[in-house]
């Protein structure tokens, strides 16, 4: 009987087939075509091409090195070469990790997949065991997240950001006049404009940006712990170091268009990692905070939201239009933030010459960089979603008089008014401040006449400062 429990319960719960509907992941399920331009760079897919990328431009150099042992490969036999790179498929990735069934080891698959492909082909085939020549498979692995990493900063994350920049520097100046109530501690302070305060994150998500884009992707090609004894071995008057350095450092293809890194054991310490990572994080905040701000927004009423057709806000509530992008993009940017830190706080840390505690954990930096493009994503729809609200941001600051007190006071200390902060402290604070009594108060003043006229003609709404010309200077 127990026997039967026990293949009911397994037949309970057959593996279902892969779809959106049953992957694990909401990345792969629910927002997979959002992240349809990270899949070919940061999956498994994308971690073979890039090994079979590696493989292929050492072999290759190898054959330049002058050993007579392994002469210069044919023009033909190169192009074959790098065809194998070039047109990579899901068919190849499947067929490596058809040969990992029986190996065991991913790096391994990927050497033997590579050496199949020589069949016919005379100096391919006598060269067959310089594949992989005097490799430690973390020579190709730290190498293949180095391409991953540079490519999907260039091709995916920079620009997504760069997206949400250019988007926010429009509005900054488009809305770069438009008064806007201050709050302070959440409570009214001295106004600003809408695209002033777009204008603050666009200069700060300009310096995210550019630390994400300034940190140097770094790779070694040194051996089992990072001394070159295996190549030595073969040929002791080589010069190893400097032969590693071109193949890493060289452009594509001749080599992999990398940072060299001269020192590590086993690993690559992973230290550029963690700056990207933090650099990724440090980023995300700052949309996060923008979300947050946004939101808020919202809820004053300064932005109304567009509608789309069939679209409903809540179930039981049908006047509710949500602001649910930013909602979405907070939540996935703290998804995100939560595996980058883990990611910078770990990669860097390894015993004594390699543990594969950072194994796993690599496979994961697709997941931790969708979240911030999924996140970048829902802020855009957000974003051109929104419609200002003219109107309540003028009642707003028509309802806060009280603001005008700093200018009042400042304007009394220029001109060595005794107790002018506390004058005003006693007129305003807490308490509901009238246009009239604020000219009341300035008709009063023993200033120059022509700072009273000045004073007089302030309004919530004219007491910017420079918010607009900061704003479009942006």
């Amino acid at each position: 009987m127990q026997i039967l429990a026990v293949v009911g319960l397994l037949l309970q719960f057959a593996p279902m087939s892969l779809s959106a509907l049953t992957a694990l992941s909401p990345l792969d399920g629910r927002y997979a075509a959002k992240l349809a331009p990270l899949r070919p760079l940061l999956s498994e897919y994308g971690y073979m091409h890039r090994r079979v990328q590696v493989e292929v431009t050492w072999f290759i150099a190898l054959s330049y090195a002058g050993f007579a042992e392994f002469p210069p490969l044919p023009e033909a036999d190169r192009a074959f070469l790098r065809g194998l790179v070039e047109q990579f498929g899901e068919a190849d990735a499947q067929a490596i990790k058809d040969i990992e069934k029986t190996t065991n080891h991913d790096v391994k698959a990927v050497e033997y997949w590579i050496k199949s492909k020589f069949d016919g082909r005379a100096a391919l085939q006598r060269a067959t065991e310089f594949v992989h020549f005097a490799c430690t498979s973390e020579d190709i692995n730290n190498t293949s997240h180095a391409l991953q990493l540079r490519d999907a900063r260039a091709q995916v994350l920079l620009p997504v950001l760069g997206g949400v920049v250019d988007k926010l520097r429009a509005m900054a100046q488009q809305f770069a006049g438009v008064a806007m109530l201050s709050r302070t501690h959440g409570q009214t302070a001295s106004p600003t404009t809408v695209g002033k305060e777009l204008a603050n994150v666009v200069a700060r998500l300009e310096r995210a940006r550019g630390a994400i884009a300034g940190v140097q992707i770094l790779a070694k090609m040194n051996g089992a712990v990072g001394n070159y004894n295996a190549h030595l071995a073969a040929w002791p008057d080589f010069d190893w170091e400097a032969f590693a350095r071109h193949v890493v450092e060289s452009a594509e293809p001749e080599g992999l268009g990398l940072t060299f890194q001269p020192y590590s054991i086993q690993i690559e310490p992973h230290d550029y990692m963690a700056e990207l990572f933090d650099a990724v994080a440090r980023a995300n905040t700052i949309l996060i905070d923008l979300s947050r701000d946004i939101w808020g927004y919202v809820s004053l009423g300064y932005f109304k939201q567009k509608l789309k057709a069939g679209e409903i806000g809540s179930s039981t509530m049908p006047h509710k239009v949500n602001p649910i992008d930013f909602e979405n993009a907070e939540g996935n940017l703290g998804l995100a933030n939560a595996l980058l830190r883990h990611l910078a706080e770990k990669l860097p840390i390894s015993r004594w010459q390699r543990d594969l505690t950072d194994s796993t954990v690599l496979r994961n930096i697709g997941v931790a960089l969708g979240y911030s493009v999924l996140a970048c994503s829902s802020l855009m729809t957000g974003l051109n979603k929104l419609e200002l609200n003219q109107a309540q941001l003028d009642a707003d600051l028509d309802a806060s008089w009280e603001v005008l007190a700093e200018p009042i006071q400042t304007v009394m200390r220029r001109h060595g008014v005794p107790g002018a902060y506390e004058k005003l402290k006693e007129v305003t604070r807490g308490q509901a401040v009238t246009r009239e009594a604020l000219h009341a108060l300035i008709q009063s003043l023993e200033i120059p006449e022509a700072d009273r006229q000045r004073l007089l003609a302030l309004t919530p709404a004219s007491y910017i400062g420079r918010a607009a010309e900061l704003a479009r200077r942006v």
